[in-house]
């Protein structure tokens, strides 16, 4: 019953953080791209793009029929339970489009290209932390984050280049690079919502209280160490180098571990994009 219980809850957390990542595209689209005459990255931009030039052609209908190819691959590469949540969100996020009604909401060009980014970002990475996506570049993100380690944000500029010279041939050069201005801020804002908030840290420390601090990092911060042995530039001497993966709020305690124990340690912190691993990995549940 308590693991039934469970998946009522991560199914009614999928729902939530689709309809909201949604609502805030849904935000984005009416009440900046359109007013504003921007289109945006990937098959949204796309949609707009048709919507521009086919007026009577809404910005759902035309993202819903984007779409449909791009499902054969998430049938392919990603699994069933995205697949079928993907499904649900591409519903979702063109009824988003067609019913949230937002009056313009900014005059300036460029504090608008800034909103849109921002709001489609937040609207993304929220999507995208649920168990599916809203289609179109999500998927294709996905796809290349799995077989390729290349992150999200990465895919969709890389993908947006090509829409990007569409909309400078098919609306002004300004315009176009009021464009690039939100899909930027839109992949970096994504990014830092998927992936930001479980940001892991690797941890390099030598020292010659290497076994003490080994023992704190075990013991007391309650995280695995791996002790490699390395030779002096130098010296000559053989070192000992503990290897650490931490979380970023566990950052701190390492630090303050290692300076109680050796003032002297010699210690380097590396970002990590992502990390695999029972209790410690942070990879996406795609």
């Amino acid at each position: 019953m308590e693991l039934k219980w469970r998946s009522l809850g991560q199914v009614s957390a999928t729902l939530a953080l689709l309809a909201g990542g949604s609502a805030l595209w849904g935000v984005a689209v009416n009440g900046v791209l359109i007013p504003q005459g921007f289109v945006s990255g990937g098959f949204t931009g796309l949609a707009l793009l048709l919507h521009n030039q086919l007026p009577w052609l809404p910005v759902s209908a035309g993202y819903l029929l984007l779409n449909l190819p791009m499902y054969a691959l998430a049938w392919r590469w990603v699994g069933r339970r995205f697949f079928v949540f993907s499904l649900l969100g591409l519903v979702i996020f063109s009824a988003a489009v067609d019913w949230v009604r937002v009056p313009p909401l900014l005059e300036d060009r460029m504090l608008a290209a800034l909103l849109a980014g921002i709001l489609g970002g937040v609207g993304s990475g929220l999507i995208l932390r649920s168990w599916g996506s809203s289609g179109g570049t999500d998927i294709l993100s996905v796809i290349m984050l799995k077989r390729f380690s290349l992150s999200l944000g990465s895919t969709v500029l890389i993908f947006n280049g090509a829409v990007l010279a569409a909309a400078a041939l098919a609306m002004s050069l300004e315009g176009a690079l009021y464009t690039l201005v939100h899909i930027a801020v839109t992949a970096r804002i994504m990014d830092l919502v998927v992936l930001g908030l479980s940001q892991r840290k690797a941890v390099f420390i030598i020292s010659a209280r290497w076994r003490e601090i080994a023992e704190g990092i075990l013991h007391e911060i309650n995280r695995g160490a791996t002790i490699l042995e390395g030779q002096g530039g130098f010296s000559g001497q053989t070192e000992h180098i503990i290897y650490t993966v931490v979380t970023f709020r566990e950052l701190a305690a390492v630090k303050q571990l290692t300076r109680a124990m050796d003032p002297e340690a010699f210690l380097v912190v590396s970002d990590t994009q992502e990390v695999m691993g029972r209790r410690i990995g942070n990879q996406p549940h795609w």
